[in-house]
């Protein structure tokens, strides 16, 4: 398997290149529009075949390069099961799973930080967990219908009862963490550690953080693949 972290410095997004070294099919996770030239330069030199681009959720922090990178490329965009989203290709729903030769990328729904939020599991060994589990750390959830509970019961229920050894790849960080484990995050993660589930949603409840710069934007472009809406004059 090829695997590769990429990063966004403006939105401190991580996207995620996955492909089989024997059938060079491949899939990008969370794209971002800035960055289409760096990753499809990348799908280039290492002789790829770019199938899908995924998404873990709705962004409200970057516009995705989906719509870009499947206008170049004919791939298919995928969301998450109840994904706003009329121009994704297909969504895909917990369980599911997606092939690229023989590598499976399991799909985990991962709700909370929004009401259509997905993880990958590839090949087992490693989980891409967007904007639900972080290291030491956890995605909001005071907007586009997050659930503090949700994002507590799906944490612990799902993604904590993976194997220890299971590597966390997050959608973002701001401290330059790369990688953890689930069985770190069990054991470090300050907004787990210790809390029931009452306490986690109070905790989450009263984090009064700012919106982030580009939810205006994104949002709306991000229910258009990327497209920015045109807004009539007045």
């Amino acid at each position: 398997m090829l695997f590769r972290q990429m990063y966004d410095n403006e939105t401190s997004t991580y996207t995620y290149l996955i492909a089989d070294a024997n059938t060079k099919e491949a899939a990008l996770v969370d794209p971002v529009i800035e960055q289409v030239d760096r990753d499809l330069k990348l799908i280039q030199e290492l002789g790829l075949t770019l199938r899908y681009c995924l998404e873990t959720h709705i962004h409200a922090d970057h516009i995705t390069g989906t719509g870009k990178l499947r206008e170049i490329t004919g791939c298919d965009g995928i969301v998450p099961e109840n994904a706003r989203v009329a121009c994704a290709n297909r969504s895909i729903k917990d369980g599911e799973i997606l092939k690229l030769g023989e590598i499976e990328i399991k799909t985990i729904a991962t709700l909370g930080h929004t009401d259509s939020h997905n993880s990958y599991l590839i090949d087992r060994d490693r989980v891409l967990t967007g904007d639900s589990l972080l290291i030491r750390g956890c995605g909001r959830t005071d907007f586009q219908s997050g659930d503090p509970g949700l994002m507590f019961d799906h944490v612990t229920q799902k993604l904590f009862t993976l194997p220890d050894e299971t590597l966390v790849y997050p959608g973002h960080d701001y401290r330059g963490n790369q990688v953890s484990t689930i069985g770190e995050e069990k054991l470090h993660n300050p907004r787990f550690v210790g809390k029931d589930r009452s306490s986690f949603i109070e905790q989450m409840n009263n984090l009064n953080l700012p919106d982030p710069k580009k939810i205006a934007e994104a949002v709306p472009a991000n229910q258009q693949c990327g497209n920015t809406p045109i807004m009539a004059e007045v």
